[in-house]
């Protein structure tokens, strides 16, 4: 199965010049689904983790399921102010705008190894901030796994070259 084929692709979206690649295409289909599941799963037997992280808000649903399946916890990035109890956070930019993502203070132990999971990687800047906030938190980020690579951003390229473990299931051109 092409997993290419399940998504869809929306010029000027959220803004003019942004080529949006959509993974409601790709989740709305159980065969196609399932697979990504399971391509994840197949990736992360190269990985030590004992805990699996996800960035809001699509990153949720891909790493909820392998969470379910591989008997890990699951940790949640959000959004600034998202959660009730004291959290970590950090700022970044993005490719089209900035951001503050957090983590409860207690989900990620010292020495935890984490799988961060999430639909896709432009730039990195998202990415970059979900390992600040593992490492703030005292834990090592395992490695990262996306579903979608906008390759010619560099985001994917630059966690490699800052020593982190990438993993890509299909990749795309950014614009």
């Amino acid at each position: 199965m092409n997993l290419k084929d399940f998504i869809r692709s929306i010029p000027d979206y959220p803004k003019k010049g942004i080529l949006f690649r959509d993974i409601t295409t790709l989740i709305k289909d159980e065969n196609a689904f399932s697979e990504t599941i399971n391509q994840i799963i197949e990736r992360s037997k190269k990985l030590r983790f004992n805990k699996i992280a996800a960035i809001e808000s699509r990153g949720f649903v891909f790493a909820s399921a392998v969470s379910y399946i591989l008997k890990k916890p699951f940790i949640m990035l959000r959004k600034k102010n998202k959660l009730p109890s004291e959290v970590h956070s950090v700022d970044f930019e993005l490719e089209y705008g900035t951001a503050t993502i957090e983590v409860h203070k207690d989900s990620i132990g010292k020495d935890d190894n984490v799988l961060v999971i999430d639909d896709l990687i432009a730039t990195g800047g998202t990415a970059e901030a979900a390992a600040k906030l593992v490492e703030i938190s005292g834990g090592n980020v395992s490695g990262f796994i996306f579903v979608i690579n906008l390759f010619d951003l560099n985001g994917s390229d630059n966690l490699q070259k800052k020593g982190y473990k990438v993993e890509n299931l299909i990749e795309f051109p950014g614009h």
